[in-house]
C-alpha cells in the first residue's frame, strides 16, 4: 500500500455523529487528515474527472442552471434507489481511491487520518491500521442535522435509515468516540486514544506544555520594537483556548469564552504570533478539500501590521503547503486590502469568486467567505490531485 511506513487511521461513523470534528482534533494533534467524502465534490465538479460520466449515467436534469451537478438533486435520486447509488459509487470511488493514495504518499506526517462515511464497505478498509468510529444518540443526530444543515426531520430520518446501524460500525472499531457530551468530553476521548496509540508523540507534546505555561505567566510590556523582538509563530492547541479568547476580547471588544474557542477548534485551527513571549496576533485558518483559507485576523498594534501579517502568513503558507493545499484564500475587510504595504509584498491578488480558476476554489470561497469581505488569493502549487479532463 502507498504510505505503508505511516500509520493510517480510518475514521468513520454515521451521519451527524461528529466525524469531521474528530478529524480536525486529530489534525491539531499532528496527523495529516483527508476527507475522502469531500473529494467526491471534486470528482463531480465541472472541471472534475467524473463530471461527464455522471451526466451520461443520470442525465442532464441533475445539472443546475450554471451547468454544475446539483448535489442535492443527485442525493435525493441515489438515496432512494440502491442501484442508482451503486452506479454513482462505481464512477466516483476509483477516483477517490486514486486521490487518497496520492495524498497518503505525499504526506510528510507520521499519522494519516482518512475520513469516509463508507470506509468499512470500501477497499480503503484494507489499507487502514486503526479504525476509529464516532457515535451519537439519535436525538443528537437529528438535532445536528436540523441545526447545522437545516434538514427537515423526515429527510433526516430517511438519511439515517439508509446507513448501516451504528452497532455494526462499533463492532468493527479499534477506537470508539462517543460524541454526545460536548467538545471538552470528545477532546478528552480523542487525546486518550491518541496517547495510547502514539505514546512517544504524546511525550514530545508534554514538553511543549511546560514552556507554554511559563510563557502564559509573562505580563504584556507595551510597544515592541520589531527589530529587537523575538518573534515566534506556531499553530495553537486547544489548551490555549483561554489565552486566545482573552486576546480576541481585548482586540475586538468581544465577549468570547474559552468554550467558544474550543468549539471553534472543532472547525478550524489558529495560528498565533508571540513577540517576546507576549501574544500579539491570531489568525483563524483551515485547510479543507485542499484549499486553505484565513477567515479571522486579530492583531495587537504593539507590533506593526506588515510585520505581524508577514510572520503569520509565512507560517500559514508553509503549513498549508505541508497539508498539500493548492491555493490560499484570505478574507479581509476592504479597509485592510487598502493597506498595500501589508499584502502586496506577499503577492496576494484581490479576486472575485468567478475569477478563481478552479471549481473547488470557487466552492471553498462561496462556503467560507464572511459577509462584506474581499478575497485575497494566492496559488500555492501548480499540480492538482484530481486534474480536469
Amino acid at each position: 500500500m502507498a504510505g505503508k511506513s505511516k500509520t493510517i487511521i480510518g475514521l468513520t461513523g454515521n451521519i451527524a455523529t461528529g466525524k469531521t470534528v474528530v478529524r480536525k482534533m486529530l489534525g491539531h494533534l499532528g496527523a495529516y487528515t483527508i476527507d475522502a467524502d469531500a473529494l467526491t465534490h471534486r470528482v463531480m465538479a465541472k472541471d472534475g474527472p467524473g463530471y461527464q460520466k455522471i451526466i451520461d449515467q443520470f442525465g442532464r436534469f441533475i445539472l443546475d442552471p450554471r451547468g454544475n451537478i446539483d448535489r442535492a438533486k443527485l442525493a435525493k435520486l441515489v438515496f432512494s434507489d440502491k442501484e442508482a447509488l451503486a452506479s454513482l459509487e462505481a464512477i466516483v470511488h476509483p477516483y477517490i481511491r486514486q486521490a487518497v493514495d496520492y495524498l497518503i504518499e505525499k504526506a510528510s506526517q507520521e499519522v494519516v487520518v482518512v475520513e469516509a462515511i463508507k470506509l468499512l464497505e470500501s477497499p480503503l478498509r484494507e489499507r487502514i491500521d486503526s479504525i476509529w468510529v464516532t457515535t451519537a444518540s439519535e436525538a443528537n443526530q437529528l438535532s445536528r442535522l436540523s441545526r447545522k444543515r437545516g434538514m427537515p426531520l423526515e429527510e433526516s430520518r430517511k438519511r439515517m435509515a439508509n446507513q448501516s446501524p451504528q452497532e455494526e460500525k462499533i463492532a468493527a472499531a479499534d477506537v470508539v468516540i462517543r460524541n454526545n457530551r460536548g467538545y471538552d468530553d470528545t477532546w478528552e476521548q480523542v487525546n486518550q486514544a491518541w496517547e495510547k496509540l502514539f505514546p512517544q508523540m504524546a511525550e514530545q507534546e508534554a514538553g511543549k506544555i511546560a514552556a507554554e505555561n511559563l510563557r502564559a505567566g509573562i505580563k504584556p510590556v507595551g510597544k515592541i520594537d520589531p527589530a529587537l523582538a523575538n518573534l515566534e509563530t506556531e499553530r495553537a492547541k486547544p489548551r490555549q483556548a483561554e489565552e486566545i479568547a482573552r486576546f480576541i476580547n481585548k482586540i475586538g471588544d468581544t465577549k468570547l469564552t474559552r468554550m467558544d474557542i474550543m468549539a471553534a477548534f472543532g472547525e478550524k485551527a489558529f495560528m498565533v504570533l508571540y513577540a517576546n513571549d507576549q501574544l500579539v496576533g491570531v489568525m483563524g485558518w483551515q485547510v479543507e478539500n485542499l484549499v486553505a483559507r484565513v477567515d479571522e485576523i486579530w492583531l495587537d498594534d504593539v507590533v506593526e501590521a506588515p510585520t505581524a501579517v508577514r510572520e503569520l502568513m509565512k507560517k500559514i503558507e508553509s503549513a498549508s503547503k505541508e497539508l498539500q493545499a493548492e491555493a490560499l484564500l484570505v478574507f479581509v475587510e476592504p479597509v485592510q486590502v487598502a493597506e498595500a504595504n501589508v499584502w502586496q509584498p506577499l503577492n496576494y491578488q484581490v479576486l472575485t469568486i468567478p475569477q478563481l480558476e478552479v471549481n473547488a476554489w470557487q466552492e471553498a470561497a462561496a462556503e467560507s467567505q464572511p459577509p462584506d469581505t474581499l478575497i485575497l488569493f494566492k496559488q500555492l502549487r501548480v499540480d492538482r490531485v484530481l486534474r480536469p479532463i
